[in-house]
């Protein structure tokens, strides 16, 4: 099957003008101005753009989380990523106390192999880091294409790891070209929080937002920095939301030290003031929660900065139903925010189209950084002879909103109902193939693939 995609403005991280895409079976082979290939299908962009297809580095699917399950699988999670233009995701495996790494992919494989309709690949969330774990990291580099692994600095007695076992893993990920990548947060002081609040009968979502102030994000993320500087590990903080965590990797440029950080489209949009909704607040209960006006304009200026690198989503959905089991309790609500299918969107319209950010940089944040960090830059991430056919047709006019009554995720609630957006997925290729089109899916349960990624680089 080949596809020519004739007239599109073709915008990647570096480079904006028209032209042409060439596709032989799942890769580009060619891209210039009036290609004359034959082709067995031509797409007419005249009008639209043609970029490479998002990159979300960060989704939880099918995760079990406070006694459920977040509600999007791989596969209904990697279809609604295609119908808002993200065409590879990279989900979290979460290691179990006393349990190996090895358990813990095989059990997330079990999950995501034949069911995915996008690609997919996994970080390794290290929960539990003894000596048989550090015996598993040369294992999952090297054999498994997992490069990246997850800390967590709260959840105590559950996922937390304590600074011991992060200096030793980053001495370990580091021999072997891997990534460490941190939720950064003072689990000891969060825990302190949520403890005085319930004994004084504090226990709405407001609380939710109170007990975890900008000092715990500033502090632990300072610390994890620290860390790795120290060790000499690339270091990525995920989630990042406030003006306090994103002055400690100013600090440490200081130093010449280069500290990856992501942000998520909430963290740019959203303000804590939602939590003041009563028990409504619980649709945008998650960890970190969202922050103030200061901290959303100190990161979309770290974005152009450089500051910060790639805008992901943390897409971690529940039912209302599951969000209902903290009703009384501010503490129990499944922490989770649904955004997998409206992050490209989203990003465009309140960020290209508002002026925040060029169109160079949008792909730079949402696509191109994300596949270089993890390893799969160039056959991620880009359009460019020998990468793979991960197109995304946008019209860059189309006004639309945003609502649960149309979205693909497997949500009963947006947390972006009304918003009226401008900008719009009109097709997405995936490897080749026509993925999304006339906002239909024509790609089956099972064609998502897991891809193997590279060692990583201090470099983008």
């Amino acid at each position: 099957m080949s596809l020519l995609i004739k007239n599109g403005r073709i915008v990647t991280a570096t480079d904006d003008y028209k032209g042409d895409v060439f596709i032989q079976g799942e890769t580009i082979t060619a891209v210039g101005t009036n290609l004359g290939q034959q082709a067995d299908r031509i797409i007419d962009a005249l009008g639209l753009l043609v970029m490479p297809g998002g990159i979300d580095p960060h989704v939880h699917l099918d995760m079990p989380f406070m006694g459920t399950f977040s509600s999007d699988t791989h596969e209904t999670g990697t279809r609604a990523a295609l119908f808002g233009g993200t065409t590879t995701v990279i989900d979290f495996v979460l290691q179990r106390q006393g349990h190996s790494l090895k358990e813990a992919l095989t059990e997330w494989q079990g999950r995501a192999t034949g069911t995915a309709v996008g690609d997919y690949s996994f970080h390794m969330a290290v929960t539990d880091y003894n000596d048989n774990t550090q015996k598993e990291i040369r294992q999952m580099v090297e054999e498994e294409g997992i490069t990246s692994f997850k800390t967590f600095m709260a959840y105590k007695g559950a996922l937390m790891i304590d600074d011991r076992q992060m200096t030793a893993l980053m001495q370990e990920v580091r021999l072997h070209g891997g990534l460490v990548t941190v939720h950064a947060t003072n689990g000891d002081m969060i825990d302190y929080l949520i403890a005085k609040h319930r004994a004084e009968g504090k226990l709405s979502p407001l609380y939710h937002y109170l007990s975890q102030p900008e000092v715990t994000e500033a502090e632990a993320s300072g610390r994890f920095t620290d860390i790795s500087n120290y060790t000499g590990c690339p270091g990525y903080i995920v989630h990042m939301t406030c003006e306090g965590a994103l002055n400690a990797v100013r600090n440490a440029t200081r130093r010449n030290q280069k500290v990856f950080v992501e942000t998520c489209i909430q963290y740019l949009l959203l303000d804590a003031n939602l939590y003041e909704r009563d028990f409504e607040g619980a649709k945008w209960v998650m960890s970190p929660p969202l922050r103030q006006k200061k901290d959303r304009e100190t990161l979309w200026a770290g974005i152009n900065q450089g500051l910060v690198n790639v805008v992901a989503t943390d897409h971690c959905p529940f039912m209302w139903k599951q969000k209902l089991m903290g009703e009384k309790d501010f503490s129990k609500i499944p922490n989770g925010h649904p955004a997998i299918e409206n992050r490209m969107e989203l990003l465009y319209s309140e960020g290209v189209h508002k002026g925040r950010i060029s169109l160079n940089k949008y792909v730079e944040v949402a696509c191109t950084n994300p596949a270089k960090i993890f390893g799969m830059f160039p056959r991620k991430g880009t359009i460019a002879p020998g990468s793979d056919a991960d197109i995304l047709i946008f019209d860059p006019n189309a006004k639309h909103s945003l609502s649960a009554s149309t979205h693909h995720m497997n949500v009963d609630y947006s947390a972006y109902e009304g918003w009226e957006l401008t900008g719009k997925v009109h097709t997405v290729v995936l490897r080749g193939k026509i993925a999304i089109e006339k906002d239909e899916c024509l790609v089956e349960k099972g064609y998502g693939q897991f891809i193997r990624r590279g060692k990583t680089g201090n470099f983008i």
